[in-house]
């Protein structure tokens, strides 16, 4: 409730009012000039040389002045697949796991694990600001190799985060704070949350050139050049496997010659690992590009998820982890983001924290988890298979349409356009589900259409 006041004429001090609730709990507005109480409907005025001042109680919200925002364009699409009426409709929105009957897919292993916690009788303590020791052990040997020198020197700060999101943005933070003024390079395109986090952290940033349409690839060359272009110093957003939205990544000898670019620039590589194990079903192989450069004797961010590796989605569970040169800068940078965390959210959930610590220590919950990625992954390859044996025995044009089987991942571009994908979708969506497949590739001009 706020008041306005209304005036006519001048040359006198208006009467000033105040609300007060002195009758039978209903506001009442007392004149304070003329010293009397008028109650809730009344108004209160006053006749003085010629001027006349009203106070009246009206119901304007402090908060008029906030617009309202537009939908997310990711997480928007699954409030409108929620709300649609449809017997067949898909969700391809958001890139969550789906099983044949389309529901979520809960791992055994995480089954398992829970049953454990259950069985040890786990309390609900808070975590330290740094999240679950374990945790933060188990989940940086599993992206570096737990033989690797970097973490037998202690040169690895790990800090559980609030899963990938959440973890890019404490990385966000800590470059805004000790690097200021420097630059952040992010792939064209890329996820749709990078900008958005940055953003938000008033941390500069570029896009350096990625997909190329022609060939439905790699625009190698055009990513070379960006990078070499940056001022030294930049911060490289890499993704580290199963690039989104595209599913292209670079090859091995490609992964190479970036990191030289990035060497010779003293360029800074941050990496965001959203699908360790989950892309190709191997945790090693889906780990080569960020062991290349730390391996290097690069410093990198880099940032971890377990949403699809593990499918916990919903528990907000991953970490950034910054290799440095020494365990003494390690130790500050960590002590650092601890402070940064600390305001934001704390300390993180321990849930998801303790299922990565069981599933990844327990060698025969390990095995089990690895064993259902394949599976996963599997899935997926074989879902990319149809959605090529589809198309091909439909489209005699003569085009080559393999690099729908050399992309990785859930994601995809296929180089339809908007028409192509309006008819593809009619007569074959039950074969592409789980893949965001048919929305992404299309060009800004035809979104706008």
């Amino acid at each position: 409730m706020a008041s306005s006041v209304l005036s006519a004429a001048s040359h006198s001090v208006s009467p000033s009012c105040s609300l007060s609730t002195t009758h039978k709990g209903k506001p009442m507005i007392r004149d304070n000039t003329l010293g009397f109480h008028r109650g809730p409907n009344s108004f209160s005025s006053s006749r003085s040389r010629g001027r006349i001042s009203m106070a009246v109680a009206v119901n304007v919200s402090r908060f008029e002045g906030i617009p309202m925002a537009p939908p997310d364009p990711i997480l928007g699409v699954s409030e409108a697949f929620k709300v649609d009426n449809s017997d067949v409709k898909l969700n391809l929105g958001v890139g969550a796991y789906r099983t044949e009957e389309l529901q979520p897919y809960v791992l055994n292993v995480v089954k398992k694990a829970e049953n454990l916690m259950l069985e040890r009788g786990d309390n609900k303590e808070y975590l330290p600001i740094e999240g679950s020791a374990a945790f933060n052990k188990a989940t940086a040997e599993l992206l570096l190799g737990a033989d690797n020198p970097a973490i037998k020197q202690q040169r690895v700060a790990t800090v559980q985060g609030l899963s990938g999101t959440g973890s890019l943005r404490l990385g966000a933070a800590l470059i805004e704070r000790y690097f200021p003024g420097a630059k952040v390079l992010i792939s064209a395109p890329t996820w749709g949350n990078h900008k958005n986090i940055f953003n938000d952290a008033s941390v500069p940033w570029s896009e350096y050139r990625y997909y190329d349409p022609k060939t439905v690839g790699l625009d190698f060359e055009g990513m070379i050049e960006d990078i070499k272009s940056a001022p030294e110093g930049s911060f490289i957003l890499l993704h580290g496997c199963a690039h989104n939205p595209t599913g292209i990544d670079p090859t091995p000898e490609q992964w190479e010659k970036i990191a030289d670019v990035i060497q010779e620039k003293n360029h800074i590589p941050f990496f965001d690992v959203a699908y360790q194990g989950f892309a190709s079903g191997s945790l090693d192989e889906d780990a080569a590009s960020v062991r290349l450069f730390v391996a290097r004797g690069m410093e990198v961010l880099v940032a971890q998820s377990y949403s699809k590796n593990l499918g916990l989605y919903a528990e907000r569970i991953g970490a950034i982890n910054v290799v440095s040169s020494s365990p003494e800068s390690a130790a500050r940078v960590k002590s650092q983001l601890k402070r940064i965390a600390r305001p934001m959210y704390s300390n993180p959930p321990v849930h998801g924290a303790r299922i990565v610590a069981d599933v990844v220590g327990n060698p025969v919950l390990f095995n089990e988890w690895k064993a259902e990625m394949e599976m996963m992954a599997g899935r997926i390859k074989n879902v990319r298979q149809q959605l090529y044996d589809s198309i091909t025995s439909k489209d005699k044009s003569g085009k080559d349409w393999s690099f729908i089987l050399k992309q990785i991942g859930m994601f995809s571009f296929t180089g339809l356009n908007t028409n192509q994908v309006i008819d593809y979708c009619y007569y074959n969506f039950l074969h592409v589900i789980n893949l965001w497949l048919l929305y992404t590739m299309l060009s800004p001009i035809s979104l706008t259409k």
